[in-house]
């Protein structure tokens, strides 16, 4: 396999060839960030193609002092702050996500029976209505610790902020969502059911 600093200065020097290899090697995991920051498959997809798009663009910029990964990401979620500032997004569905219940870095399905998946649509519906009560700075904080489990150090690059600042924007969204969901009973931050906050 090619090392990914010689697909990247290929890239640079105009070999489209390489920045596909780029986009194939990252593709997935940007594609499931962007489906939790927008909560739809037809947005998660619009936001994955732009933020290949800005950094084809500007890829004469990229500095191999942060991962390439890393700097994708920021730009998703900056594309994506961005997109929220200019127009009032409505409640997010994750319907699209239910069947394999997309929660925490898994995305396999799971086996449940009607029931379950009955139960597990009611706390998803709470679980979306608590998310909504976010700023833009914290979903995307929470989710890249919580749904994506990125260290705190490389939320602060992918976001642009000190590790301090990501600390208490975690904290302030942790504490919105444990009084929106206090009837559960249950902590953000620990598994409870078929969902993990």
């Amino acid at each position: 396999m090619i090392p990914e600093t010689d697909l990247i200065k290929d890239a640079q020097n105009g070999h489209s060839a390489a920045f596909k290899e780029l986009v194939d090697r990252h593709k997935e995991k940007l594609y499931y960030l962007c489906l939790d920051l927008t909560g739809r498959h037809h947005d998660a997809e619009d936001l994955s193609q732009e933020t290949f798009i800005k950094a084809y663009k500007n890829l004469s910029r990229f500095r191999e002092e942060s991962k390439f990964s890393s700097w994708i990401y920021r730009i998703a979620v900056n594309t994506h702050l961005n997109q929220r500032r200019k127009k009032s997004v409505t409640a997010m569905q994750t319907t699209e996500k239910m069947d394999t219940l997309h929660w925490g870095s898994e995305h396999t399905a799971a086996a449940v029976n009607p029931e379950e998946q009955a139960h597990a649509g009611q706390i998803q519906e709470h679980i979306d209505k608590a998310m909504d009560r976010l700023s833009p700075k914290e979903r995307c904080v929470f989710i890249l610790r919580h749904y994506d489990d990125f260290p705190l150090a490389d939320i602060a690059e992918i976001m642009g902020i000190s590790v301090g600042t990501v600390k208490s924007t975690l904290f302030r969204g942790i504490k919105k969502l444990r009084k929106a969901l206090s009837f559960y009973k249950c902590d953000p931050g620990m598994e409870t059911g078929y969902v993990r906050l």
